[in-house]
């Protein structure tokens, strides 16, 4: 079996889970489709817990995505597919998607970057950010707008990504110097607000 058939094969096993166990069909989509909102909240919350390492930890997956993104519209000139509904008969289509070049995956790499950056933090919690970002992964197979390959390499990509800006980014005295200028001027503008909240709050006493 080639590659391409090794491919499709693949895709149709995880696909047809659709046809098959269609009371799933909510949650693939809600994963393929809203995921992001959640990754979202969750680097807010990090963001604005005003921890350095929190901090530096968003840093390098906005950074890992950046680089990530870039190598993956570079690996996308080499190769390219389009969406299997627009290749393949039969395909369990759940959401809408234009078609285009589907390789590599966008959302993959957007989920493994912070993911695997947030992994690399914070090690505890390994087996929810890598669970989650394959989820993702293979929820963008599930409703049949991407190949396991577009999922596989924009996971690659980002690893790759993740684990390069971890070594490196952290080691910059200049990050943390912006970080630190950040953090104070942070403080300087919600400290007004700190004192205007308390004093009315006395006042209401």
């Amino acid at each position: 079996m080639s590659l391409t058939e090794s491919n499709v094969h693949l895709f149709r096993m995880i696909n047809d889970l659709g046809k098959q166990h269609a009371y799933l069909n909510p949650t693939a989509i809600f994963i393929a489709e809203y995921m992001v909102f959640l990754l979202a909240l969750a680097v807010i919350v990090v963001w604005f817990t005003r921890n350095e390492r929190g901090r530096m930890m968003v840093v390098c997956g906005v950074v890992t995505f950046v680089i990530a993104e870039m190598m993956g519209k570079l690996a996308g000139r080499l190769h390219s597919n389009n969406q299997p509904f627009a290749e393949l008969p039969h395909v369990n289509q759940l959401i809408e998607k234009a078609v285009d070049n589907s390789f590599p995956s966008d959302h993959t790499i957007l989920f493994f970057s912070f993911c695997v950056s947030f992994w690399l933090f914070n090690r505890g919690w390994q087996v929810l950010w890598i669970m989650l970002a394959s989820l993702v992964a293979i929820s963008r197979i599930w409703v049949g707008v991407h190949f396991p390959a577009d999922v596989l390499a924009g996971a690659i990509i980002s690893i790759i990504a993740g684990w390069t800006v971890y070594m490196v980014v952290p080691k910059i005295s200049l990050v943390h110097t912006l970080l630190a200028r950040y953090d104070k001027y942070e403080q300087m503008v919600s400290s007004p607000l700190t004192k205007s909240k308390q004093k009315n709050q006395r006042n209401c006493k």
